[in-house]
């Protein structure tokens, strides 16, 4: 009877030792539905639903965004250890564009930068063409 009992014990704790794992590899990794277009890691990605993992556990951890048929690499600015309640991923919109530049998850909050080239360009197409030589 002791060692059917110990056999129990020892099983529990077991699994709820690898479901314990599971949930900390699970905590970085997200799943969302993004309604529009948006740039991420350099790349215009279209609407739809992606997941956003970390894709290394080094010094310099990134992340990937990936959906069934695209994906791109995105290299965080800031990793903040502060754990959030609700995994989301944030945008700046400028001009028509919107750019992926945060990801909440249960782990921590990644900062990403927005290339200023892409802002330029995209607040310029929003404020229209102007033409560089003029007439008098």
């Amino acid at each position: 009877m002791k060692k059917s009992y110990l056999t129990v014990v020892l099983t529990l704790t077991c699994l709820l030792g690898l479901s314990g794992g599971a949930h900390a590899q699970d905590a970085s990794r997200i799943v969302v539905n993004v309604p529009f277009d948006f740039v991420a890691g350099g790349e215009t990605l279209p609407a739809g639903m992606y997941s956003v993992s970390r894709g290394s556990t080094d010094a310099q951890p990134h992340l990937v965004i990936r959906s069934e048929d695209k994906s791109a690499l995105l290299l965080p600015i800031v990793f903040d250890r502060i754990p959030t309640e609700q995994t989301k991923l944030g945008f700046e919109h400028v001009g028509d564009k919107y750019f992926l530049s945060k990801v909440e998850t249960l782990a921590g909050v990644y900062k990403l930068g927005t290339p200023r080239a892409m802002t330029s360009l995209a607040q310029t197409k929003d404020h229209g063409s102007m033409s560089s030589s003029g007439t008098n």
